[in-house]
């Protein structure tokens, strides 16, 4: 068996002059994922993102069953770290990252990942009434102006509601077998929302993965060609003389640019794009089942004017509410360039909750509650308030900051985080 140094580790990853090696470390450890990548059901881009590091605790976080995925990284396997090498990385936390498995081993111990099904099945039931409810209104009342509306405004919170929900489920949280998880997942993604499910797995995982981090973070993306994001990258954009939108007005364009017409533009296009270039077939058929229905039903009571009106005006509407929340927890923290760090200072320096309450909890999914969600991506949503407390004792212990702010000041910050990295961009395209 050889050894290796995380010297010769941390020079593996990807970057240089041919042949571009790819290894990585799970539990001391060395694989070489070079070839393997590509092929990787999560995404090359997610794997990508860790060659020439320790990859254990995003490994845990991620895999549901670790005995069936150890076999496809047996042949992997190339050696392991030599005995004169401690198990943690020059750039990480030795002693956090020791709590923090004491901690995991704490959540899977006490049952915290073992989902409650009679909840979800609610969830769901609700999600079904309003989808069904918002037919009917206009079914019962007619398509004048105040029934439009009231379903309209019914179609959006199942929609929203619809989305939390396939979020679980692409988590691998709402059933203890992966394999019905993907299926209810097809279903709520593919033919309640009209999205693909493996196409939203792909992006997110590389989130969670290296949240905030530019390149590695998909949700990131849109700095610099929209917005610029983060305090190093904002400067470092104004010093490279780089303007590609007025940033310095970017916290007033946000309001109507990326919350409505996320999901109505982009998403629209990239989903199916991605779907159907990586050959996803199955999503597309189920894709296609939304639209029939959608179009079927709606269809048989509007106008094509009003038909389409309505739905891009319920897209606009699920666009605005899904941004706000999704944001509000990630654009006001720190944005920047990965720096290795371990799993958990990556995640709490990426994220910060809002205020728990019976709505926060079901207006946002319980994203509210995102601190918890990133470190132990496949816990039930029902979960997160019992293990926030160990989370914050954890925190305490190794001076982290463990934000949690109410949910319009969460709001707030968003636009203040926007202005903010505009005028530090503005400063520094003007004068340095």
């Amino acid at each position: 068996m050889r050894r290796f140094t995380w010297e010769e580790i941390g020079q593996r990853n990807g970057r240089g002059p041919e042949p571009q090696e790819r290894w990585l470390v799970i539990h001391r450890k060395v694989y070489d994922i070079s070839h393997f990548y590509r092929r990787h059901p999560g995404g090359a881009r997610l794997l990508v993102s860790h060659a020439g590091q320790d990859a254990t605790d995003a490994f845990v976080a991620f895999h549901v069953d670790k005995v069936l995925v150890s076999k496809y990284l047996k042949p992997l396997q190339i050696g392991e770290l030599a005995p004169d090498q401690p198990s943690t990385e020059p750039t990480k936390n030795e002693m956090l990252v020791k709590d923090f498995r004491e901690l995991r081993a704490t959540v899977e111990r006490t049952g915290l990942l073992e989902p409650n099904q009679l909840f979800f099945f609610l969830l769901l039931a609700h999600i079904l009434l309003l989808d069904t409810a918002a037919w009917l209104t206009l079914f019962y009342f007619g398509t004048s102006l105040l029934p439009f509306v009231f379903s309209l405004l019914l179609l959006t919170i199942s929609q929203v509601q619809a989305s939390w929900l396939q979020h679980d489920l692409g988590h691998l949280s709402v059933f203890r077998k992966t394999k019905w998880n993907h299926l209810l997942h097809k279903f709520v993604m593919c033919h309640l929302i009209g999205a693909s499910a493996k196409w939203w797995t792909l992006l997110h995982s590389q989130h969670h993965a290296k949240p905030n981090c530019f390149h590695k973070d998909p949700d990131i993306d849109m700095h610099p060609f929209l917005f610029t994001l983060g305090k190093k990258l904002s400067v470092e954009l104004g010093i490279k003389k780089k303007k590609y939108m007025p940033y310095n007005h970017q916290h007033k364009y946000f309001f109507i640019t990326l919350p409505p017409l996320l999901f109505p533009t982009y998403f629209h296009y990239h989903t199916f794009y991605i779907a159907y270039t990586k050959k996803y077939w199955v999503d597309l058929a189920w894709m296609l089942t939304f639209y029939i229905r959608f179009f079927y039903i709606y269809g048989s009571l509007l106008g094509i004017k009003s038909l389409l009106a309505y739905y891009f005006i319920f897209r606009m509407l699920e666009s605005s509410w899904f941004v706000w929340v999704s944001q509000m927890n990630h654009i006001p923290m720190d944005i920047d360039y990965d720096k290795n760090l371990d799993w958990m200072s990556t995640q709490l320096q990426a994220t910060c909750n809002v205020e728990q309450s019976l709505f926060n909890d079901w207006f946002t999914g319980h994203l509210n509650f995102q601190i918890e969600h990133h470190l132990f991506p496949t816990m039930p949503r029902h979960n997160y308030w019992k293990v926030a407390p160990l989370v914050k004792s954890l925190c305490a212990k190794h001076g982290i900051e463990y934000q949690c702010k109410p949910l319009l000041t969460a709001f707030a910050d968003i636009v203040n985080s926007l202005k903010s990295s505009g005028e530090l961009w503005h400063d520094a395209y003007l004068h340095k």
